[in-house]
């Protein structure tokens, strides 16, 4: 891969001033000191091994990691315990039954809080509806659910009974479901008539249906269905399967409140999470019980300084992807948290609609995505200004590379130029955060991940798998099993093998390109196959990305390679004007020459295209492959999981107005 361009703009960084260092108070006050890492240096299994004691086990585990098959590990393997137990009834029998564990937030207002002692009583009611139709430990549970606390209380009465689910995000299309469902060979289904989008009931039964008329999901035996927009089935498409659907308040509701938990394996299959593969075959994702909850359970306490007693955390993601299974459900919940579930978008039914929710709940710690910030960015200053946000203590990024500037402007309009950013690496692989500044330790550094966390060992690695010098760029690593760890790719050990373990023997490869900087902190540059060759160089898209948003006139930018005969690959470029920018003769040429003059002419954009929107994930992610669909002239693959496929066709018809090369 090569030493990546260098960028004049992150050597600026680097100075003394634009390190940030912890609040007084909230470093004296720390869950997690710099002992910590000597802690974990000294003795990394002994580490994790306390770590676990911080869950309630059954039976406590002698053995901590048994890397003897490797790379298949299992930790704390004669350990047993329950996982909705740990989230749940220990809370309650510790006497925190009327804390409240989930202030829920509809789309249109509606409100709901739940005390641990009302989650319990849920949980036991579903667990025991589940086993009603059927489901016995090891069956897996497809859920595909909206933003609604049913989901959760799904989630968590399935690892009630030791039956492994399937989360399949709402904004998949039914053959996406239908395949998940058949590679998992679910046996139910709870899904929900729909849940609410941009002010709109959007139905999601319809999409299941449809699914379960696929090959391979004759399998399923019912589906479980939640009440949530009244919606009518037939008008929105769907049917109604006497004897197979059934309607969760039916069935849930007249259910005993009360459920005892069994104790199962610390590696009792927890979920499967499909996540995109190469081959175009989603990966399901194998997360285990007793490892995954130490590393998620001690990340939430550590990364975010979390208080239960005092904190309202709020993490912004779907539950269907594994941001929300480890930070909404599982990480929370097991430390006793009061936390924020928020159905809707954050410009739905206005632009301000997240920051009336922290004013509103008082939100002391915020995790969120930097597609989301670039949004808010974009829809100005004056926003987030309206609204009381003094209650932030905490804020984190999560999903993707953090360019500076919206590292910047997040501190500065919505934590009041005070409060500490954690900005978190790990993978749904992961299964917990891998790298991130401790905020009672660190002097953080826009855009930058930095360190390992302690017990996680990562580096940085050339095509020879020897670790950089700092100030060098390579491939990241982990060169050490660590408890959250993917156990396999369901039904594919051979592919699990292949995709994270054969690039770099004894090394797990993240698929992620990194440099260190001259401090040895670590900057992540995105997907090694969004590092561009263009003639000979490898220029990272973040890095460009960030160059063009440090521009007054861009609010967000997304940067692709396209195959060119003559420098192997071109870069373009497509961005969104901050608001009362035109679209001028001369505006291409000055963001062009802006990116030269920031990461060298090299870098320089051979395409840039201003366009209304990007296309988008309902998750907020951008889906580069559709850009790069465009930049190609090839025609475009599936959209269905766009918020709004309608962008793509606007951005096709800009095509002719492409500006000039040199």
């Amino acid at each position: 891969m090569g030493d990546v361009v260098s960028n004049e703009s992150l050597a600026n960084l680097l100075k003394e001033e634009r390190r940030f260092d912890p609040p007084a108070d909230l470093a004296a006050n720390a869950n997690v000191t710099a002992a910590a890492y000597e802690q974990a240096a000294e003795d990394r299994l002994g580490f994790w091994a306390e770590q676990a004691k911080r869950l309630t086990w059954q039976t406590p585990p002698t053995q901590t990691l048994d890397w003897s098959n490797a790379p298949f590990a299992k930790w704390f393997a004669d350990g047993k315990l329950n996982v909705a137990y740990n989230c749940v009834d220990r809370h309650v029998e510790n006497g925190l039954g009327d804390r409240v564990a989930i202030h829920f937030e509809g789309e249109s207002g509606d409100s709901r809080a739940i005390t641990y002692a009302e989650l319990q009583r849920e949980v036991s009611r579903a667990a025991n509806a589940l086993i009603e139709l059927g489901v016995h430990t090891g069956d897996r549970v497809a859920i595909y659910m909206p933003m609604i606390p049913e989901t959760v209380i799904a989630m968590l009465a399935c690892a009630r009974l030791g039956a492994p689910h399937s989360l399949v995000f709402g904004g998949f299309s039914a053959e996406a479901l239908a395949t998940r469902i058949n590679d998992a060979d679910a046996r139910v289904v709870i899904t929900a008539d729909g849940g609410y989008r941009r002010g709109k009931p959007s139905a999601l039964k319809p999409a299941v249906d449809e699914a379960l008329t696929k090959p391979g999901t004759e399998n399923v035996r019912s589906v479980l269905v939640v009440r949530r927009t009244g919606q009518d089935l037939a008008e929105a498409g769907g049917t109604w399967t006497e004897g197979r659907d059934v309607w969760w308040h039916e069935l849930v509701e007249r259910q005993s409140p009360t459920h005892t938990p069994e104790a199962f394996d610390a590696e009792h299959p927890l979920f499967i999470l499909y996540t995109s593969g190469t081959t175009g075959k989603p990966k399901g994702i194998l997360h285990t019980t007793g490892g995954y909850l130490t590393q998620v359970s001690y990340t939430h306490h550590a990364v975010f300084d979390l208080k239960p007693e005092t904190d309202v955390f709020w993490c912004t993601a779907d539950v269907g992807w594994v941001t929300g299974h480890s930070y909404i459900t599982y990480g929370p919940l097991s430390n006793g948290a009061t936390e924020v579930l928020y159905e809707g978008t954050p410009d739905t039914p206005h632009q301000g609609r997240w920051w009336e929710i922290v004013q509103k709940y008082g939100v002391t710690i915020l995790y969120t995505a930097p597609t989301a910030i670039r949004a808010c960015m974009k829809w100005g200053d004056d926003i987030p200004a309206k609204y009381d946000l003094s209650s932030l203590r905490l804020l984190g990024s999560v999903g993707e590379p953090i360019n500076p500037e919206a590292w910047i402007w997040y501190r500065k309009h919505i934590g009041a130029d005070r409060t500490p950013i954690v900005d978190t690496w790990w993978q749904t692989e992961t299964g917990a955060m891998m790298l991130s500044p401790l905020p009672g330790v660190t002097a953080t550094k826009p855009g930058s991940a930095q360190v390992a966390l302690p017990g996680i060992a990562a580096t940085v690695v050339d095509d020879d798998a020897r670790e950089v010098p700092d100030g060098a760029g390579g491939y990241l690593v982990l060169t050490e099993p660590w408890p959250s760890m993917l156990r396999t790719i369901w039904g594919d050990d051979q592919r699990y093998i292949d995709t994270y373990w054969s690039r770099f023997e004894g090394k797990y490869f993240a698929g992620d390109g990194a440099k260190k900087d001259s401090d040895g902190d670590i900057w992540l540059l995105g997907r090694v196959d969004d590092v561009m060759l263009v003639s000979g160089h490898n220029i990272s898209t973040t890095e460009v990305e960030s160059a063009l948003v440090s521009h007054p006139k861009v609010a967000e930018a997304a940067v692709v390679g396209a195959t060119d005969p003559q420098t192997t690959q071109a870069i373009c470029a497509f961005v969104i004007l901050r608001g009362g920018v035109e679209e001028g003769a001369g505006l291409v040429d000055e963001l062009r020459a802006h990116v030269a003059q920031q990461l060298g002419p090299i870098a320089k954009p051979k395409r840039i295209m201003p366009v209304a929107e990007l296309p988008k994930t309902r998750s907020g992610k951008i889906m580069r492959r559709l850009l790069r669909d465009v930049a190609e002239n090839r025609d475009l693959g599936d959209v269905s999981t766009l918020t709004d496929s309608s962008v793509m066709d606007l951005i096709q018809a800009k095509l002719p107005s492409t500006p000039g090369e040199d």
